[in-house]
């Protein structure tokens, strides 16, 4: 140590004894250089800018990223600093349960609670405690339940704390309501346990928990649990409505009239130019362009048509495990998207943004901004969904014809003959936004007052069918291609379907791309390929189990002992739709594969997997019970799914000598293991 101090002051003292000039000819030079480039630089700008002359706005990217925009994490100090005392938090993962939030907040404003919309995942939901502190206050809930039981990714951490933790919520004000579907299993069960869970910990439930079901009519069920929730909510604190409900505008519309193409977005998720600028990791918010290397049709005939399609993923570094899922960023129909230019009279190039009335939202556009109306109806807003009720509300105040407005406002009611109009002429026709402004001529929207209605547009998710250890640079997906007739003699087509179809690599020197990202799955084979498993996968429902079947194969190529692999696949008929027919044979010929097949109209009465399974009892039995394998389950939640599940009971108890609650309890057991597993859609 004293070495080292001797250094340092010899190096002082020989420093302190040269006097030289502190900056040299050459320093001089330069500094002056860098001056020169900087000046340039700022006038450059300046004069770039200049060239932005529009109504108030100077152009800006908005800003995004992955991490939450909030610097502030307190919702608390949020709701104090702007006087608000609802705040309503959202657990979605295709955007309804935000959107219903949305609405909730809003609604807050007729009954003198302003509002706040909030993602769980960027606040300190700890702060739930010191919600008691603000006068008046209400919480509500809006969250999904997705998978097989479990929370939404966004609001993922919020459960977990729900349930590792013991806060007191004593004087926390509550409501929940619950967006599900019950042809699953789990229905509601996320928002079920936080209604629960938030009473135990002390809160207190202003109004009864609201169930919403997709399957059946999930807005109906939301407006109805909402026009009793108000009522109860101004009894509990003792206010009153404000009156009529007002429309009232949540972003205000900049039209640019002069911009740099190098700010405007063309169809990013997030970052300007990420479709250009392409770098890893690859994710939501940052899809990987990823090359079509093979599209071809698995059909061989009945004039519907699957799709077989190979993604090149080599140099991306992303990474998947067989049986993830790959979700894929679709674009609109152009034909629709200027179909509704045209309908509405407006140039669909001209380049706007939409900015968040509300200073204090972490949202501050609604999709990715400044970008023109053509960008935003073809990547960013879902113009082929049937609108939901809160919309035609808005719709009926452009309608100058009295007979139109008066509909659109029936349809947006919550009476029994309004309910029913809806059903019919909007659900059951089939009835998206161009539809009904074709059907309504009198209804002439603004364009921009759209764009904020409309939900965005979403992701599409397709089970991989290949196996990572075979194919580890291409992700394989299989899908149907979505096209049908609806009761007003239009064509509906499905938009990543229709989309993705006319994406076939002809030239090896330009494939097409498709913006893509991989989410995890909990569907996996067994560690061990000496488990027994059984796959039942009718239709496209086979995806993942292609995958399976050849990681399942390459094992016994490497002389691996293998279990039962027993797959139930069902299809219309054998020369028409059994896909990948000449694959399967192929691996029940070398032993890999023991094969099931149902063609449901191959023969005068229907034959469907669910038939095959019930008749092989002994089979099922010796697999899940006799040698501890596993059951996997894809394809149609409705139906197929819930006569699988039906059929497991029965075998368990009839094999297994066990009482109905015993076999019931059985089977929970099994999907507490994760030796029966489902990946199904309804």
């Amino acid at each position: 140590m004293d070495k080292i101090i001797d250094t340092e002051e010899q190096t002082a003292g020989l420093l302190d004894d040269i006097e030289e000039p502190m900056f040299g000819v050459l320093d001089v030079v330069l500094l002056v250089a860098l001056l020169g480039v900087a000046a340039w630089w700022l006038m450059r700008n300046k004069k770039a800018d200049a060239a932005l002359r529009e109504k108030t706005y100077a152009i800006q990217p908005m800003a995004m990223s992955s991490a939450p925009q909030n610097t502030e994490n307190s919702f608390i100090k949020k709701l104090k600093s702007s006087g608000r005392s609802l705040i309503v938090f959202y657990g979605s993962q295709t955007g309804t349960g935000e959107e219903f939030a949305g609405r909730i907040a809003k609604d807050g404003i007729r009954y003198k609670m302003k509002g706040m919309v909030a993602d769980p995942e960027e606040y300190d939901m700890e702060d739930l405690i010191q919600m008691k502190t603000i006068p008046n206050s209400l919480a509500v809930f809006c969250m999904a339940t997705y998978g097989e039981g479990d929370p939404t990714d966004n609001a993922m951490d919020f459960y977990e704390w729900l349930q590792n933790g013991e806060a007191d919520l004593t004087g926390l004000n509550y409501a929940v309501f619950g967006l599900g579907n019950k042809t699953y299993e789990h229905f509601n069960e996320v928002a079920i346990y936080i209604d629960k869970r938030l009473e135990e910990l002390g809160a207190t439930r202003v109004f009864e928990l609201g169930l919403g079901d997709d399957d059946a009519n999930i807005e109906d069920d939301f407006i109805t649990w909402k026009d009793k929730f108000w009522p109860t909510v101004c009894a509990h604190f003792g206010i009153e409505s404000a009156g009529e409900d007002v429309s009232v505008r949540q972003y205000k519309l900049t039209e640019h009239i002069e911009t740099i193409p190098e700010r405007v977005f063309t169809g990013e998720v997030a970052r300007l130019h990420s479709l250009i600028n392409q770098r890893p990791p690859f994710d939501v918010k940052n899809p990987y362009l990823a090359p079509i290397k093979v599209n071809k049709d698995l059909h061989k005939g009945g004039g519907r048509s699957c799709m077989h399609i190979e993604f090149d993923i080599e140099g991306s570094k992303m990474r998947y495990d067989t049986g993830d899922h790959v979700a894929v960023y679709p674009m609109n129909d152009s034909e629709l998207v200027n179909k509704l230019g045209s309908l509405l009279g407006v140039n669909l190039d001209t380049i706007i943004t939409l900015t968040n009335t509300d200073e204090d939202s972490s949202k501050k556009h609604p999709f990715p901004c400044p970008c023109s109306y053509r960008t935003a109806l073809t990547y960013y807003v879902d113009i082929t969904s049937n609108p939901r009720t809160h919309i035609l509300k808005e719709l009926a105040e452009y309608a100058s014809n009295p007979e139109e407005a008066a509909k659109l406002k029936l349809m947006a009611s919550t009476c029994v003959e309004g309910k029913h109009q809806y059903s019919q002429w909007i659900n059951q026709d089939n009835r998206n936004i161009v539809h009904i402004l074709e059907d309504m001529p009198s209804c002439k929207p603004k364009l921009d007052h759209l764009c904020e209605l409309l939900p965005r547009l979403q992701c599409r998710y397709y089970s991989i069918s290949s196996s990572s250890k075979l194919y580890p640079t291409t992700v394989h997906i299989t899908a149907v291609k979505v096209e049908y007739d609806t009761p007003t003699g239009r064509r509906n087509k499905g938009v990543a379907t229709s989309w993705l179809a006319g994406k076939v690599p002809n030239d090896p020197n330009a494939l097409p791309v498709v913006p893509i990202f991989f989410r995890k799955s909990q569907f996996k084979l067994p560690t061990r390929p000496q488990t027994p498993i059984i796959m039942i996968g009718p239709g496209t429902g086979l995806a993942p189990f292609r995958g399976f079947i050849q990681e399942r194969d390459m094992a016994r190529e490497e002389g691996k002992p293998l279990g039962d692999t027993i797959l139930y696949f069902g299809c219309r008929k054998k020369s028409e739709d059994f896909l990948y027919e000449e694959e399967l044979e192929e691996f029940v010929k070398k032993g890999t594969l023991k094969l099931h097949v149902a063609f449901s109209r191959d023969q005068k009465e229907k034959v469907y997997v669910t038939h095959l399974l019930a008749k092989n009892a002994d089979e099922i039995w010796n697999v899940i019970g006799e040698n501890n394998g596993h059951i996997y389950v894809c394809g149609d939640a409705r139906t197929m799914a819930h006569d699988v599940h039906g059929i497991l009971l029965k075998v368990v108890q009839e094999k297994g000598n066990m009482n109905e609650n015993e076999a019931a309890n059985y089977v929970k057991k099994m999907e507490a293991q994760k030796r029966y597993s489902a990946d199904v859609w309804s």
